[in-house]
């Protein structure tokens, strides 16, 4: 009886995890999100951990002609006929970080307005797609995250440095892309889902300042290199902020999150008999604790 009930036991929680896992499955909720096929081109770039089956999901979806380049971490590349998969670093970036940074960078670049770039964004995109502001090296970089790493700093918080460090984050990406259309398709792995947050946010507008993020130096109390300290301190060449015209083009599609693969697992634990209780997706902490608690 022990047994058959363990068995019973380890299919439900199978069920349930596995319903979770469904819910943020690009090939499964991405092609609905697609946007309409353009007059001009259709460009493909994107950065983090699902990147590579999210470009995929696009090319078994996509009517027409299709071009890009995407990278993703070491391991999680998945078969594509059109669009390029790279492989980086992550959580710390590297060599090949910075040269696929520079690679999507260029793929967006010299496009008109009846051309469209698809923008394929997911957790691990900062460290995946590292490109340093002018006067940084990727030494700077990598010194900066190890630290903001070890820092006790929240991912909003680290994010907020990245982008002032960064030649295309927060929105950097969506304005080289101007007068492109860019439609980006998320998927979120950060508490509260703010597109400005996830892959430190390269098509949306930063509501952070370069000031924000020397403050947050300050208050971890993070040595920094001399050169990254001065670039902080020159404050030149703010992110895009809200307004700016060269993001008015730009559109921003959540297309999965940890609300709805919480939502997904409830549904099937109510299938199974069992009463779910959704705490939220909005904590943080050690992986040991569980959003989801459900009873019999």
């Amino acid at each position: 009886m022990g047994s058959w009930a363990d068995a019973e036991a380890r299919a439900t929680l199978r069920a349930v995890f596995d319903a979770a896992v469904a819910a943020a499955d690009p090939r499964r909720v991405l092609p609905a999100h697609l946007p309409q096929r353009p007059r001009g081109r259709t460009v493909v770039v994107g950065a983090g951990k699902s990147a590579a089956v999210m470009a995929a999901a696009v090319e078994d979806s996509w009517d027409g002609p299709i071009e890009g380049i995407v990278v993703t971490r070491d391991g999680h590349t998945v078969p594509t006929r059109s669009i390029t998969v790279l492989e980086a670093s992550h959580p710390v970036p590297d060599a090949r970080s910075e040269a696929a940074a520079q690679r999507i960078l260029a793929a967006v670049q010299g496009l008109g307005p009846e051309d469209l770039v698809l923008a394929l964004i997911s957790g691990g995109g900062s460290a995946l797609m590292a490109l340093p502001a002018p006067g940084l090296t990727l030494d700077h970089k990598q010194a900066v995250n190890r630290a903001l790493l070890h820092s006790g700093a929240t991912i909003h918080e680290m994010n907020c440095v990245r982008k002032h460090l960064s030649a295309i984050k927060g929105g950097r990406l969506a304005a080289a892309a101007h007068p492109a259309r860019v439609v980006a398709l998320a998927i979120s792995d950060v508490p509260g889902d703010d597109p400005a947050v996830i892959a430190s946010g390269p098509t949306v507008p930063d509501p952070t300042s370069f000031a924000d993020a020397r403050a947050l130096i300050d208050r971890y109390g993070i040595a920094l290199p001399a050169e990254v300290a001065a670039h902080l301190d020159r404050a030149e060449e703010e992110t895009p902020k809200p307004g700016d015209a060269r993001l008015a083009a730009s559109e921003f599609r959540m297309i999965a999150t940890p609300q709805m693969a919480l939502e997904a697992a409830a549904a099937t634990a109510r299938t199974h008999g069992l009463t779910p209780l959704i705490l939220g997706d909005a904590l943080e902490g050690e992986s040991a604790v569980l959003g989801t608690v459900m009873a019999g």
